[in-house]
């Protein structure tokens, strides 16, 4: 009950919630930081660390997002508009101070106050740690779509997990990555806000029984469970400039009873705090190593944590809004899945609906198939997540029987649409049989979805065609394809200030909302004057990234050199190895003596193995020790330089992607299922090297062939080479790539480490190494040399870069929203209420 009575407009205490808007200049700035900096952290002029000036002004910020944010939730309350929840295992959203500063467009304002005493907004910045809640695209994607979500005034709410840890913070020792817990929250995290009212209990082990209700129905409860408290915290998410503020509810795991007295006086120090940490590991670390038991039934705790909070939650608003008439509810909202790991909301839907609000099997069913969507995010059939069922019978119970009783009706439907057709049962069965059988996570999404999406149009075509051939043909009104987009405002108009201008300057300030109006850049491309321009601004942004590079690496980048640059997640589908091949290939012809090899590069690599990826982490060390030989030799330096950007993150691509040349998005065509990075690259003017793989397709199809180096095998051609690839046949062939494995296979590269790359050169080597390394080396090493000589000639490179930017309006993240929106979500836009409600 709200302890608030008789509040209406002529109520003496109603003005107690219709205060006056803050101020938005530089002087209501300034007065807002004086006060939290002296009065709430007690800091005068003496203090030298620049931590508690940004939380003044993060707080000072927050006060003028929170007015705005309480305006957007009255107006979709309002409203009663249908809503959508974005469930996502990672939300990675980097920093908040400078988005927040854009999107209520008080950068300026900002700066000026804080010039006025005394203070550099550039040092203040500097001070705020990405948040550590995602790891990689998946993570971006979905801070991206909020982003859009919220500049388009939709209705859209994320839920996440707020973990204490992010993934892990990257050092490189003597080469080699090693791991150090990243504490992103050690100092707190000013943006959030606890809503301890709107904690849920979540139910763990325990076991089913059968029970009658008040009816004589016969009703199945989870009972004997140890529970655990899922407490939300609140990120507000501006959109650009409209005051409209979208919500991300992150929840933090916690124990029921924090602190057992009886064990603590007994002398049993650790068993009386046993719970709260055993709670607390749920939301701990993103992403433990699911290597061992250990970590699978974390893994699969966090999962079931992240799908029954988030969905408790909805609920309670429903109930609170609506009563406890469900008939309405999949016409009001929706869920997004984004990739498998929160499938597990289907059975968690069923049964909250079932067993906590009594509604039957068919009408619970009804309910879930038309609210929930699933997006899928990979082509590799090892990273759709199966659990033991041994496990889910252990640590839920109640959901292992929901998914049985799905499966069973499901595969009731396969045999009346193919009489006889076992084979296919056991293909689409949600349970795979076995030694130790496994629930198949993506198939239980699939089949309580109403819409399944690949994200890019080969993606999509290669779902159709191969992973999910079956469900195509089943359900092919189910698939659709939503090519990913990036947020312009944080990857265009926030990291390149001196680009954000002159295209302001240039076609005006619209773009920022509506990338397709950079169309209108392209004609500026045949402007000498123009291009000098833009030429002045790529070499500042690339003068700041080889300062970053300088202290980060020691490794002095000349911006005059072309800037090759490869980041995202170490994998061998994306082929970081690829690429160093080639740089040992470089290496090679410069020791020989070979002077045409076009323009003078510095390789920038950077990106995350998974602690428990052996050959990921190998070949980050073969990268280092590459770049050690490079960089020592003088008679190489002068014409090629090689670095690894330790602990890359958000903050990091907000320097690379404005000053990069050339994009590298070289992975094994067929296997990517879209990438954003190279949409980032592309927006800032850089020039993509690619195979025809994910998102690349389609940036090659707006850019032009002539504005795109292409190279490589196809997805078809990929498939062929089945059962059909000899590496030794293609190395023997090619002197370019025996040379560079004969210098791999005598240990130059590790003289003093002997025999440490075998199993590089032996997964080259093998006809069954699926990334077909030997087979693209020659197209790329001569799609190199072409990006070499073109550089060569500055003036032809900017029309290139000026018409990259130019063409990659389709790439915004406000374009694939408003797909979501016009094909699954189908929900109104809504505007604040006005300043002065609640």
């Amino acid at each position: 009950m709200s302890p608030f009575k008789d509040l209406s407009e002529s109520s003496p205490n109603a003005s107690l919630f219709t205060l006056a808007p803050l101020p938005m200049d530089a002087e209501g700035i300034a007065q807002g930081f004086q006060h939290y900096y002296a009065h709430t952290f007690g800091r005068d002029r003496d203090c030298r660390s620049s931590y508690y000036p940004y939380k003044a002004l993060a707080i000072t910020l927050r006060d003028r997002l929170m007015e705005r944010w309480k305006r957007t939730r009255h107006a979709h309350d309002q409203a009663n508009c249908r809503r959508t929840y974005y469930l996502s295992l990672e939300f990675l959203m980097g920093r908040s101070l400078s988005n927040a500063l854009l999107n209520l467009d008080l950068t300026d304002a900002t700066r000026q106050s804080l010039y006025q005493m005394g203070l550099l907004y550039e040092e203040i910045e500097q001070a705020e740690m990405d948040a550590g809640l995602g790891n990689g695209g998946l993570g971006r994607l979905a801070a991206c779509f909020l982003d859009s979500c919220a500049t388009l005034q939709l209705p859209v709410k994320g839920y996440g997990l707020r973990y204490e840890y992010g993934m892990f913070r990257q050092l490189i020792e003597d080469g080699r990555q090693v791991e150090e817990p990243d504490h992103w929250m050690r100092d707190g995290n000013p943006w959030e806000l606890e809503r301890p009212e709107y904690t849920q209990r979540i139910p763990f082990f325990g076991r089913t029984e059968e029970y009658k209700d008040h009816n004589g129905r016969s009703c199945r409860r989870w009972v004997d469970t140890h529970d655990v408290l899922a407490v939300p915290y609140d990120i507000p998410i501006p959109g650009y400039r409209n005051d409209t503020i979208n919500t991300l509810r992150l929840w933090s795991a916690a124990a029921t009873d924090e602190f057992d007295l009886g064990e603590f006086n007994a002398g049993s120090y650790p068993e009386s705090v046993a719970a709260k940490n055993d709670a607390e590991h749920i939301t701990m670390v993103l992403y433990p190593n699911d290597a061992n038991e250990c970590g699978k039934e974390l893994r699969l705790r966090q999962q079931f944590f992240l799908a029954s909070a988030s969905i408790k939650d909805v609920i309670r608003e429903w109930v609170r809004l609506q009563g406890r008439d469900f008939s309405t509810f999949a016409d009001k909202n929706c869920f997004q899945l984004n990739d498998t790991h929160p499938a597990v909301s289907v059975a968690e839907l069923m049964r909250q609906l079932m067993d906590d609000h009594g509604l039957e099997w068919e009408a619970a069913w009804e309910i879930t198939s038309r609210t929930m969507a699933y997006t899928n995010h990979t082509l590799l059939p090892e990273a759709l997540e199966r659990w033991p069922v041994r496990l889910f019978q252990q640590l839920l119970p109640r959901i292992l029987e929901i998914i049985y009783e799905i499966n069973a009706r499901f595969l009731s439907l396969v045999a009346a649409r193919w009489p006889g057709d076992i084979d296919r049962q056991r293909r689409l069965s949600l349970i795979e049989e076995g030694d130790d059988p496994q629930v198949r996570m993506a198939f239980l999404a699939i089949v309580g979805s109403f819409s399944v999406n690949g994200v890019a149009a080969l993606h999509s075509d290669l779902l159709k065609k191969g992973l999910f051939r079956d469900w195509y043909e089943l359900w092919p009104e189910k698939f659709n394809n939503k090519t990913n987009g990036v947020t312009p405002r944080r990857w265009l108009a926030m990291c390149n200030e001196p680009l954000r201008d002159l295209l302001d300057e240039t076609i005006g300030t619209g773009w920022v909302c509506d990338l397709s109006q950079l169309s209108r850049l392209a004609p500026h491309a045949d402007d000498a004057a123009f291009r000098a321009r833009w030429d002045d601004i790529k070499q500042a942004n690339k003068a700041r990234l080889s300062r970053l590079v300088a202290s980060t690496c020691g490794i002095e980048f000349p911006p005059e050199f072309m800037f090759d640059v490869q980041v995202k997640r170490i994998h061998e589908y994306k082929r970081q190895l690829l690429n160093i091949l080639h740089v040992i290939h470089l290496y090679n012809r410069i020791k020989h003596g070979d002077g045409d090899l076009g323009a003078p590069r510095c390789v920038l690599i950077g990106g995350k193995a998974a602690p428990g990826y052996e050959m990921a982490k190998l070949i980050i060390k073969l990268i280092n020790n590459v770049a050690k030989v490079v960089n020592a030799d003088r008679s190489v330096s002068e014409r090629l330089r090689v670095a690894f950007i330790p602990d890359y993150r958000v903050s990091v691509m907000e320097i690379l992607a404005p000053g990069t040349d050339l994009s590298e998005q070289i992975s094994t065509a067929g296997k990517e299922a879209s990438g954003t990075g190279n949409m980032k690259f592309m927006m800032n003017g850089a020039v993509t090297i690619g195979t025809l793989d994910g998102a690349n397709i389609e940036i090659r199809e707006r850019v032009g062939e002539d504005n795109f180096f292409l190279f490589g095998l196809t997805a078809e051609e990929v498939e062929r080479t089945r059962g059909n690839y000899d590496p030794n046949g293609i190395i023997a062939h090619e002197p370019a790539l025996q040379e560079v494995m004969g210098l791999l296979e005598s240990g130059h590269f590790n003289q003093f480490e002997k025999g440490i790359f075998d199993p590089i050169i032996n997964g080259i080597r093998s006809p069954h190494d699926p990334w077909l390394t030997a087979a693209d080396f020659d197209s790329y090493r001569r799609t190199q040399l072409l990006a070499a000589e073109t550089y060569k000639d500055r003036e032809r490179w900017l029309r290139m870069s000026i018409l990259n930017t130019a063409h990659s309006g389709f790439f915004s993240s406000d374009r694939t929203i408003a797909e979501y929106n016009r094909d699954i979500w189908k929900l109104d836009t809504v505007e604040p209420s006005p300043f002065g409600s609640w």
